[in-house]
């Protein structure tokens, strides 16, 4: 499941994903939510935290997080993951080479830091 986070900057989209995410959480609020803050401020900068409740991606979500990476991949201002799983933090390490904007891991025990550097 992604949950919304409040109390961030209107450019600044923070995301809570537990359990297991599924092609339905992109497609009912991360899509809409990156597209709407694209819309209204032509990039956006994400906070995206892989909580402890956190165990894996849907097939389908994998596929979803491919294609809005793909068709926004010049729409992102900062990204920010916050993981302490080791194969989430290895992929984000080799595909954020991939995203041409600064993209920086942090640990679970690090969420304030990560709020306070991709809001800066």
């Amino acid at each position: 499941m992604i949950e919304l986070m409040s109390g961030l900057p209107d450019n600044v989209l923070g995301l809570s994903a537990s359990g297991e995410v599924t092609a339905q959480d992109y497609e009912r609020t991360l899509i809409p939510a990156i597209e709407e803050r694209i819309r209204r401020h032509g990039k956006v900068r994400v906070l995206y935290q892989l909580g402890p409740a956190f165990s894996g991606y849907s097939v389908a979500a994998m596929w979803d997080d491919a294609k809005l990476g793909m068709s926004h991949l010049f729409d992102f201002e900062k990204v920010a993951v916050v993981t302490d799983v080791d194969w989430c933090r290895h992929a984000v390490r080799l595909f954020g080479l991939l995203i041409p904007c600064p993209v920086k891991l942090f640990a679970n025990a690090e969420l304030a830091a990560a709020k306070d550097w991709v809001q800066a």
